[in-house]
């Protein structure tokens, strides 16, 4: 997003941080509503237009929200939405791309207040991994021709009663609704709203072998120092590195391992 797209999706932000420290507000109910939202908007390309138009004043706006969400959906989520349709818009699809992402990231702070967080990171994260490992199952999770219905029963199957309900959900609303997103992708945007959520950063580790934890805290330590914030870890093993670790962080790379350095070997000599 650009411009007042991206003042308009922090505004939405901060007020649903607002309305989520209010104890009493139940944040997985309100990431449901606003997922039910975003398949209205995304389906109505009509509405989210008229919401978006801002030849019309956003009390306006705000008046047909309430008009079509008053008894569907609680009142913190007419609200929300109430002030995402008043805020301008770059484009009508910013306002579908925000509200899903809203509704992602009260499902992070659902876990977040269930004390749950942590293992929802790494569930996430593990799951890319074993889609990344298996060309049947990406295949059978992101085909266009089968059923929602299909893929959510599949989802149900993997991750019901293994993983947090809260991830389940997360996954679930990603591969049934992708909305033009790859699924590395989508689950990735859920990793860096947890890492938002926490004030961290996520540094995708890679070794041939696992880590100790006390390899893992010196790690965290380290690299923490250098980046100036807290880092999470989520540790990839491949033993094609060969030994040593490789340490990403958004587009920064640390290539310690054997593997590179053999590598750098090589061209040298055939330089």
């Amino acid at each position: 997003m650009i411009g007042a797209s991206r003042e308009a999706l922090a505004a939405g932000r901060e007020s649903l941080e607002s309305l989520t420290d209010n104890t009493s507000v139940d944040a997985a109910k309100l990431a449901e509503e606003l997922a039910a939202v975003t398949a209205l908007l995304d389906r109505e390309v009509s509405l989210r237009r008229v919401l978006t138009d801002p030849s019309r004043s956003g009390q306006d706006k705000a008046q047909l929200v309430a008009s079509l969400l008053s008894g569907q959906v609680s009142g913190e989520t007419v609200d929300l939405v109430s002030g995402l349709v008043r805020s301008r818009w770059s484009g009508s699809r910013d306002l579908v791309d925000a509200t899903e992402e809203l509704a992602a990231y009260a499902e992070i702070i659902a876990a977040e207040k269930a004390g749950s967080l942590d293992d929802v990171e790494d569930e996430l994260f593990r799951f890319g991994r074993v889609v990344a490992g298996s060309h049947e199952l990406r295949s059978a999770l992101t085909e266009p021709k089968a059923g929602t219905a299909e893929k959510a029963a599949l989802i149900g199957k993997l991750l019901g009663g293994r993983a947090n309900p809260g991830t389940v959900r997360l996954v679930t609303s990603l591969v049934t609704n992708p909305r033009g997103r790859s699924l590395e992708l989508g689950l990735e945007s859920y990793s860096k709203l947890a890492a938002a959520r926490r004030g961290r950063v996520v540094a995708l580790v890679t070794t041939a072998v696992p880590l100790s934890d006390s390899q893992k805290e010196r790690l965290a330590a380290a690299l923490s120092g250098l980046y100036g914030r807290q880092v999470h870890l989520n540790i990839d093993i491949d033993p094609e590195v060969r030994g040593g670790v490789r340490v990403q962080i958004g587009d920064e790379i640390i290539d310690g391992t054997v593997s590179s350095r053999l590598e750098g070997a090589r061209q040298a000599l055939e330089g």
